[in-house]
């Protein structure tokens, strides 16, 4: 009876374990942007297109924007993550941590501007097309106002 037990539970971990793999996506791939026409301009996101590679570990994300190409890699465990982005002359370290939720990718990024402490958070997801949709705030940083959300569409590259 108790080698019964062992095996249900051990047929339940499995399936719990293959649940919980089936829920997190692989972003791999070439992402072009989906055009908006209500878009409200540029920022945010990843440019214009990105390149994701994705393995048990990491996600390096290079991405084609107004500012060139940029590459960051996120680390998947939770466990923070270093990147520079180099902006009008400037090298900005940014912190940057990971979180699953379901079949979302949060991604929460912490630098500093000026002497001003910047916090980015994008959200990464496939929708049921197969589509990369990315939202992603930000500060204002042209109108001071309240953070800035937008929410793109990348469509995988043949």
């Amino acid at each position: 009876m108790h080698r019964l037990h062992a095996a249900h539970t051990l047929v339940l971990a499995v399936l719990l374990s293959a649940a919980t793999l089936a829920q997190t996506p692989n972003f791999t791939g070439k992402w072009e942007v989906v055009p908006d026409p209500s878009s409200q301009g540029p920022g945010g996101g990843l440019g214009r297109s990105a390149v994701i590679k994705q393995d048990a570990t990491t996600l390096t994300v290079t991405r084609t924007t107004q500012m060139g190409e940029m590459t960051s890699v996120y680390k998947l465990d939770g466990s923070e993550s270093k990147n520079t982005l180099n902006f009008q002359g400037n090298a900005i370290e940014q912190l940057s941590k990971v979180k699953w939720d379901g079949g979302t990718l949060n991604v929460d990024t912490s630098m500093s501007f000026d002497g001003n402490p910047v916090s980015v958070t994008m959200a990464m997801s496939l929708d049921a097309s197969g589509n990369l949709v990315v939202v992603s705030t930000r500060p204002d940083f042209q109108g001071g106002g309240a953070p800035v959300t937008t929410k793109m569409t990348y469509k995988k590259a043949e």
